[in-house]
């Protein structure tokens, strides 16, 4: 199957020649990337990959780019962390329509990791939602990468986390 994705990373100076960049990843495996290079220290790779599962096209995606640029640190994978206009546009939608639906669902509706003037959701959460409720066609690509872009981006997110208050948080919010 075919994997839609993007890889967001930030560069060291010592990576900063972009015409380099672009062929030191092209020579790792990454022919199959738009990268974008716009903000400066930041590279983007939007990936249209095949793989046997969402995971393979992910994780050999990551590691094409650390081959071609060990430096670079990785800042997220998405699909990952959206607000309503994104799952609307994503599901095909109007965003009054998700917010209809996320209104009229209060009580089942994934709740926001993020809430404020903007609110987010993982949209692998909203995409199994509405799965869920059969009312909504979910491309099963989109939700396999969605679950994988959400566990890596907890994963380097967890690695933050320090020894004390990793053993104390744990059980609480489970």
């Amino acid at each position: 199957m075919e994997y839609e994705f993007t890889l967001k990373y930030r560069l060291t100076t010592a990576d900063s020649d972009a015409d380099e960049l672009v062929e030191r990843l092209g020579a790792a495996g990454c022919d199959d990337a738009l990268v974008g290079i716009g903000q400066p220290g930041r590279i983007a790779l939007d990936f249209s990959r095949k793989a046997r599962s969402a995971q393979a096209a992910v994780v050999s995606a990551m590691m094409a780019v650390k081959k071609a640029i060990p430096t670079a640190r990785l800042v997220e994978v998405s699909p990952d962390s959206v607000g309503l206009t994104d799952i609307a546009e994503l599901v095909g939608v109007s965003r009054q329509n998700m917010r209809q639906l996320s209104l009229a669902h209060a009580k089942t509706f994934p709740t926001p990791f993020h809430s404020g003037n903007v609110e987010l959701w993982h949209l692998a959460h909203v995409l199994e939602w509405l799965v869920e409720r059969g009312t909504y066609r979910v491309e099963k690509c989109l939700l396999d990468v969605a679950r994988v872009a959400m566990q890596v981006n907890l994963v380097k997110e967890s690695t933050l986390i320090q020894g004390e208050v990793r053993r104390e948080v744990r059980n609480l919010v489970a």
